[in-house]
């Protein structure tokens, strides 16, 4: 029986590109969709905030784990070949879109009613409203919000282990089985998630407190 030792280690520490590389795939696509949602969301089309309502109560309202499940066995049904990769990145794009769109469609209505109200008194378009007046001030009140929610998708990350995807935690898995040392594999799969999470909390905490104080003067 194979002991705990540093090739285990470093075969576990090289799976956390996979992770990174999973968690900038669902934060890219995510934020891509979510945007549209989030615009759709405070569009004047009713037909675009039903839509848009009801992905975001789809794929907030459900795990995670189940939409993984669903893309990964269900796809090969539709006659559609789909590896781990592929599901794993849908499923966590989809799902981070519905979340960062809700997110960001708060930080749109919290933009006060005057900015809205003058827009509008110079008869500015519904896009150049949102792209010259609404946007740029709603992203700096997303910031923190989003750099948090990087953090859930890194953790989310861990539910492809299940469809058979290598990151993290299936690499812990892996070295579990040949080692039997679970104590020793899991608190190394913990503590990279903590380093690298850890920062990234950090820094939202950090932008809030600076949007806080900006905000008090």
């Amino acid at each position: 029986m194979r002991t705990f030792g540093f090739p285990e280690f470093l075969f576990i520490l090289e799976a956390a590109q996979w992770t990174l590389a999973l968690s900038l795939i669902a934060f890219i696509g995510g934020a891509i969709l979510g945007l549209v949602v989030a615009l759709a969301r405070t569009s004047e089309s009713k037909t675009a905030r039903v839509l848009s309502t009801g992905f975001i109560q789809i794929f907030q309202g459900t795990p995670l784990l189940l939409q993984l499940f669903l893309i990964f066995f269900g796809a090969p049904v539709f006659g559609l070949d789909i590896n781990p990769w592929i599901a794993a990145g849908v499923a966590l794009v989809l799902n981070s879109a519905a979340f960062l769109g809700e997110i960001w469609r708060g930080c749109i209505e919290a933009i006060p009613r005057g900015q809205w109200e003058a827009a509008q008194a110079l008869n500015l378009s519904y896009a150049s409203r949102m792209r010259d007046v609404v946007l740029p001030q709603a992203f700096k009140i997303a910031l923190p919000p989003t750099v948090g929610y990087v953090v859930q998708i890194i953790k989310g990350t861990s539910l492809a282990a299940i469809i058979g995807f290598t990151e993290i935690t299936r690499a812990g898995q892996i070295i579990n089985n040949a080692t039997f040392q679970p104590l020793h594999v899991f608190t190394t799969v913990a503590a990279l998630y903590f380093v690298i999470c850890w920062p990234l909390s950090l820094l939202a905490a950090r932008m809030e407190r600076k949007r806080a104080r900006a905000l008090a003067r």
